[in-house]
């Protein structure tokens, strides 16, 4: 019988977790760093792309075709949108909304259940399974594309407060900036449905993000990549025709402009 096969590009805190629930399924891991060589000749069941935002465009660019036109694909980044799958050709993606942290020398920390859909979602969640990180499945194509929104809205929400009012908590910013993070659940829900194409229960979505900045109310709100969040957070805005002067108000106090 053929060992399964997953490929990995990108070895980071989530692939390096992704890997060792593969790993503990019995399914053999090859790892993509960027200086690997891909072999188009491999016919992984798996990809998981698990690069950063900024590198999504390029490791999808980089992948063969023969495995993008196949149900194999799995993408877990933050602020992700149909359209970067659907430019570079991934027909069938599983989506996997993350919802926990793996930081250096720390425990997996769970914030939420996680959330996936597509045709690896059963090995994603084996894979969660046997690392006791909780993980589900979700009811469809609307339900993962509201999982999404409710994801992006949260980490643009909170890493775009904290560049005005941090750095704080996420349950400070819960307890004591609840205007503003109306104001950018707001903005991040009208920018996604521009681009996504149709409209999304705000006042679920609202719920959602809420519900998750008191989840681990000790949270960090924001990080080293609060900036470019809100660089690439303004790109897409400017791009839909969508007016953020939230966003905006906040950019122009921290000095930044949008840039692809």
């Amino acid at each position: 019988m053929k060992t399964p096969h997953a490929v990995i590009v990108g070895m980071g805190q989530l692939g390096r977790t992704l890997g060792e629930g593969l790993l503990m399924q019995g399914i053999t891991v090859t790892p993509i760093l960027r200086s690997t060589a891909i072999d188009s000749s491999l016919s992984p069941e798996t990809v998981i792309v698990a690069t950063g935002e900024d590198d999504l465009a390029g490791a999808l660019e980089r992948l063969p075709q023969s495995w993008k036109s196949q149900p194999s694909i799995v993408l877990l980044q933050n602020e992700l949108l149909p359209p970067q799958w659907e430019n570079h050709g991934v027909s069938q993606p599983t989506i996997f909304v993350v919802w926990f942290e793996r930081k250096p020398g720390k425990l997996i920390t769970p914030l939420l259940p996680s959330i996936v859909f597509g045709p690896q979602q059963d090995i994603i969640q084996s894979a969660m399974d046997h690392l006791g990180i909780p993980c589900e499945i979700a009811a469809g194509e609307d339900d993962i594309l509201t999982q999404l929104v409710i994801k992006n809205a949260y980490i643009w929400t909170t890493n775009i407060s904290s560049l005005y009012v941090g750095p704080l908590t996420t349950g400070v910013l819960h307890d004591e900036h609840a205007s503003l993070v109306d104001s950018l659940i707001k903005e991040t829900v009208a920018v996604q449905q521009a681009i996504i194409g149709r409209s999304f229960d705000f006042e679920k979505i609202a719920s959602q993000v809420n519900q998750a900045l008191l989840s681990d109310p000790l949270h960090n709100a924001g990080g080293r990549s609060a900036k470019r969040r809100l660089e690439r957070f303004l790109a897409h805005a400017h791009n839909a025709g969508i007016s953020v002067p939230q966003a905006q108000l906040i950019a122009e106090h921290q000095g930044i402009t949008p840039r692809a």
